[in-house]
């Protein structure tokens, strides 16, 4: 499977998940409680601080949840922009049940600036999983950067480069890197099940699959005229990428039961737009 075709191999494959996602992403939390906020958004509420009145986008938004959240914490504006229309339609849905006024638009990362327009946005927010899914990081970061007025600011948290390069678990426990950790042509995978629970396996099992190093990831970014502001690893990840070899950890993350200081599961990073 080449680069080429990525984006209908990876759409179709998130197409699929979308059922099975919305049974099992807690949807029932946002609509009973108008102060739920998602895991993820949860998580990195203390350095995310306060987004009030700040018109925020949220890239690769799948269902909304975290977009919802973002909402919830008194963003002016909250637009959601994602590649996959029946994701959209369950963000909407939801943004709908709960009162919240979101706007979604559906498109490819790549497009952003075309579709929602430069120097737009105080705050580009991007969450878990979302850069795997790109298969160039420098293109990535100038869409952000054009995304965002001066001195408006990018915030995300990602799985770690190491993470993703690790083979699946193997018996005699040992963690090895498998799988390429800086960026490539793309890996391919068939994966008959999500992340979530469910039964049924995928519709649509074929992904192509992009890892960015950590160094190459900040590089694209200060590139695009971005300065970093601050970047903080993690050894815990919001679900079990490794099995028996991952225990439940505070917050409801999950992080390695034995030698946990050994493995960089996820990242969280802010990047600034310079104020002329």
């Amino acid at each position: 499977m080449a680069t080429v075709g990525y984006v209908e191999v990876n759409r179709a494959n998130w197409n699929s998940r979308v059922p099975h996602h919305v049974q099992g992403y807690g949807l029932e939390r946002f609509r009973e409680d108008p102060h739920h906020l998602s895991h993820v958004v949860r998580f990195d509420t203390a350095r995310l601080g306060s987004i009030q009145d700040l018109d925020v986008v949220h890239l690769q938004c799948h269902i909304g949840t975290d977009t919802l959240s973002l909402a919830r914490l008194g963003a002016a504006t909250v637009t959601g922009l994602d590649f996959s229309a029946p994701a959209l339609e369950a963000a909407a849905q939801l943004a709908l049940e709960c009162g919240a006024v979101v706007d979604y638009v559906e498109g490819e990362l790549y497009d952003a600036v075309d579709l929602l327009g430069a120097n737009r946005f105080d705050l580009v927010y991007t969450g878990i999983g979302a850069l795997c899914w790109l298969p160039d990081i420098r293109r990535w970061a100038e869409v952000v950067a054009a995304l965002l007025r001066p001195g408006g600011r990018l915030f995300m948290r990602e799985g770690h480069p190491v993470l993703w390069a690790l083979c699946d678990p193997r018996p005699d426990g040992l963690l090895v890197l498998e799988y390429p950790y800086f960026e490539t042509d793309g890996v391919p995978f068939s994966e008959p099940f999500s992340y979530v629970e469910h039964v049924e396996p995928l519709a649509s099992p074929d992904i192509l699959h992009f890892n960015h190093g950590l160094a190459q990831v900040i590089t694209a970014l200060m590139e695009a005229g971005l300065v970093l502001r601050s970047i903080e690893e993690h050894d815990t990840v919001p679900w079990n990428p490794l099995g028996d070899a991952m225990e439940m950890a505070e917050e409801g993350e999950y992080r390695l039961r034995d030698g946990a200081e050994r493995l960089p599961a996820t990242y969280t990073l802010q990047a600034l737009k310079p104020a002329p």
